[in-house]
Parts: C-alpha cells; structure tokens; sequence
C-alpha cells in the first residue's frame, strides 16, 4: 500500500467516525434520530468514502505547491 493511498484511508476513518460523533452529540442535545441505525451507518460509510477520496485527489495538489 502507497503511503498516499494509506493517508487517505486514515482521513476516510476520521470522516467516518467524526460523523458519528456529530450524530451521537445531535442525539444527546435533541433527541432521537426520525431515520434508522443502518441509515445513519449508510450515510456515515458515504461520508468517509467521500472523504478518503478527497483526501487522495487532493494530496498531489498540496505537496505540487510544497504544502506538506
């Protein structure tokens, strides 16, 4: 595995779980969700796919202009 492509893959895990805690604080201040727990799993596995994806497309770009 790329060291590119394992960075993305941790950024995708942040994105995941940092969804999950925004969701489980929106519970704790609100109240309960009006969607399922395999909805909330479905949209959080989206946002961290979406988020390692932009973590990989985007990676090339900083270190081009010396930002990492």
């Amino acid at each position: 595995m790329t060291p590119r492509t394992k960075s993305a893959l941790l950024w995708g895990a942040v994105g995941l779980l940092a969804f999950l805690a925004a969701v489980q604080g929106y519970q704790l201040l609100v109240g309960p969700l009006p969607v399922s727990i395999p909805a909330v799993g479905a949209v959080a596995v989206g946002v961290g796919a979406l988020t390692a994806g932009t973590a990989y497309l985007t990676e090339f770009r900083l270190r081009a202009k010396g930002r990492t």
